[in-house]
């Protein structure tokens, strides 16, 4: 019969973005792969999918249907290892899984930034960290992914029975690579922008505490001393019309370009100077390893996710939330190509020597074949 993993998040897109690595590897080992999430994605490497409706919000009543159908799901499965993931996936699977330990199911749980952390509003701490704390003695392994949750969840004496650091979710440098110069040129003149402008690249949500606005005062700050300098800025949110409207305000708004939701982000970092990140809080953001890994500096909000990639004068510049310090960090690299392509390469070998797929692979793998079972031979091949 075959061992049985069970791998669950609040939706699925969240494993066709981070996970297929890992789910790939447990096919490799000949065991059978499951995944709970809210969602109809076809996925590989998976041989039964279970669409459930677990809702991101707490108190939306679907999470109590969601996890009456994911205990009756644990019940007849038997499953050997479930790995959670996601704030509610990681809540209702492990409350779902509660009878399954007794009769020796392995429950990990990735915390993929906790939402209370140092600078964290008062009401994250009130309400998440109780239920962290209490949910921990549910999980037998708790896999933080940067060094500030890893340290809490060590400090607070989290019940879980093992604590584990991982290096994220792994980045394909295969596919996230630096171009040569002529190639840029091509991919600048394809998309509308000239081999002179300096780009500046964020992708993420307009939201609050992506903070966007802080990009748009930096750029009003150096728009006369670097005039070819463009800010592009990837995605959609509540908050992007008043960034739109402050970009008009401050007379920036024809060297801003909203790109609105995007499939190519590749190719944006791939044809951009530098990256910039203005959020306020950040896990382990992937966002940031994929520009590094593509050879480009990076300017970013001073947070404990940032503080994980980005070494001062390194690779890139750690900002305290000030639009007069980011556009100074800006202009320098804006006038010195030696010291950007400097940083830049310094960030790619950060990435390939701790933060690529392979390398957090062999990470993850060590960690799963301790709750495989002693007898389970193992392959260890990376592919």
């Amino acid at each position: 019969m075959h061992k049985k993993v069970l791998f669950c998040a609040t939706v699925d897109f969240h494993f066709k973005a981070f996970h297929l690595p890992y789910l790939k590897w447990f096919k490799e080992q000949g065991w059978e792969v499951h995944v709970v999430a809210c969602g109809d994605i076809k996925l590989p490497y998976v041989d039964r999918k279970y669409n459930i409706p677990i809702q991101r919000s707490p108190f939306n009543n679907k999470n109590m249907m969601a996890y009456k159908e994911l205990k009756s799901i644990i019940d007849k499965n038997q499953y050997k290892i479930i790995h959670c993931h996601t704030p509610m996936g990681g809540v209702l699977t492990r409350l779902a899984a509660r009878d399954a330990r007794k009769n020796g199911t392995k429950v990990l749980y990735t915390a993929h930034g906790f939402h209370f952390c140092k600078g964290a509003p008062l009401t994250n701490w009130m309400i998440y960290y109780p239920i962290e704390r209490t949910l921990s003695r549910y999980t037998d392994c708790l896999i933080a992914i940067n060094t500030e949750d890893f340290n809490i969840a060590k400090n607070h004496r989290f019940k879980s029975k093992e604590i584990e650091h991982v290096h994220g979710v792994g980045v394909n440098t295969d596919f996230y690579k630096p171009v040569e110069k002529k190639q840029k040129s091509v991919l600048r003149n394809e998309l509308g922008y000239d081999t002179h402008d300096f780009l500046m690249f964020y992708a993420a949500e307009f939201n609050m505490n992506k903070n966007q606005k802080l990009l748009i005062e930096s750029l009003a700050l150096i728009k006369e001393e670097v005039p070819n300098a463009k800010l592009l800025l990837a995605g959609v949110g509540p908050q992007l019309k008043e960034c739109q409207e402050l970009s008009h305000r401050l007379g920036v708004n024809e060297m801003v370009d909203f790109l609105g939701y995007r499939n190519d982000i590749d190719i944006l970092l791939k044809l951009s100077d530098i990256a910039v990140a203005s959020s306020l809080r950040e896990g382990l953001p992937v966002n940031i390893m994929e520009a590094m890994a593509c050879g480009l500096p990076v300017i970013a909000n001073d947070n404990r996710g940032h503080r994980e990639l980005i070494e001062n004068s390194k690779n890139g510049w750690l900002v305290r939330n000030n639009s007069e310090d980011f556009s100074k960090q800006i202009k320098i690299l804006a006038n010195n190509s030696d010291l950007k392509t400097k940083f830049g390469m310094e960030g790619r070998n950060k990435i390939l020597s701790i933060f690529c797929i392979q390398k957090v692979l062999e990470e993850k793998s060590r960690i799963y074949r301790n709750y495989m079972g002693e007898m389970e031979e193992v392959t260890w091949a990376i592919h």
